[in-house]
């Protein structure tokens, strides 16, 4: 379970109102516009970044004001980390938290309980070197 100060925890999410969700999908599309600014955002999803032995480091972006939204979650490839301003893509309200594996797994299956190709793939010079899946795409919580 999420249980890392200032992570969201599953408990937290499941409580999250109609207006919570809402909220999260409007930040998400304003996350999503100023990371195409710095990266192709593929316009397909492909299967979610869990395999048994991969090589991604994950982290979500939350709302500051209620550490449950969860605006998106994010697997990077180690080995090729992109260098993005977060500060200028997240601004003042959105967060940026490392989650590990699992936690990110627990969090993926609640938020999108679709068994696979949640995960947009995004690139820099055009290789993939990380997927996000955005709140928009939420189909619904446990």
């Amino acid at each position: 379970m999420l249980a890392t100060s200032g992570s969201p925890s599953i408990e937290g999410i499941r409580k999250l109102s109609v207006a919570d969700i809402a909220i999260t999908a409007d930040l998400a599309y304003e996350l999503r516009d100023r990371f195409r600014e710095h990266v192709h955002l593929d316009p397909y999803c492909l299967p979610d970044p869990f395999a048994d032995k991969d090589d991604y480091t994950y982290f979500v972006v939350l709302d500051r004001d209620n550490l449950n939204r969860v605006v998106a979650m994010f697997a990077n490839k180690k080995d090729s980390l992109p260098q993005l301003p977060w500060s200028a893509i997240l601004g003042e309200r959105l967060a940026k938290v490392s989650i590990s594996k699992q936690d990110a797994l627990a969090l993926k299956r609640e938020l999108m309980p679709k068994e696979t190709n949640n995960f947009y793939p995004y690139r820099r010079n055009g290789r993939i070197v990380g997927y996000v899946m955005f709140a928009f795409q939420m189909c619904g919580l446990r």
